[in-house]
């Protein structure tokens, strides 16, 4: 839940490719990592990713050694990471709420909070481990 608030404190911050800091910008992994570590929880992030071609291995890969856990298979949970697939195979995060989901939108160029729809919804999981 505190990841959660720390990424709405994030809306309307620029979208920077490789940004890992609101305060110069973020991109979809920054946006989950910077959420977190304002929660207090480091994560491991993944270095040198481009915004396009990225193989959906890499990605669950990374995710997988970050220090969440998967949870495609559990109900949704606020701060879930989700990771969609967009029309040209990019692959992209968000963090879940109750009815919506913010992430770091590269076409808007800044950070949204958007319906959680059904692909949203159907996406990939990931949250932190249960105590």
């Amino acid at each position: 839940m505190r990841a959660f608030r720390a990424a709405e404190r994030m809306l309307g911050v620029r979208f920077r490719l490789q940004g890992r800091d609101a305060a110069r910008g973020l991109d979809c992994v920054g946006l989950i990592w910077a959420a977190y570590q304002a929660a207090g929880v480091l994560l491991i992030a993944p270095r040198h990713y481009p915004l396009r071609g990225w193989c959906g291995a890499r990605v669950i890969e990374a995710l997988d050694h970050s220090g969440l856990v998967r949870a495609d298979d559990m109900p949704i949970k606020i701060g879930d990471v989700a990771m969609v697939v967009g029309e040209a195979g990019q692959f992209h995060l968000g963090m879940m709420g109750v009815g919506q989901v913010i992430h770091a939108h590269a076409g808007l160029r800044h950070v949204v909070a958007a319906p959680l729809d059904e692909e949203w919804c159907a996406a990939r999981r990931w949250r932190l481990p249960a105590a």
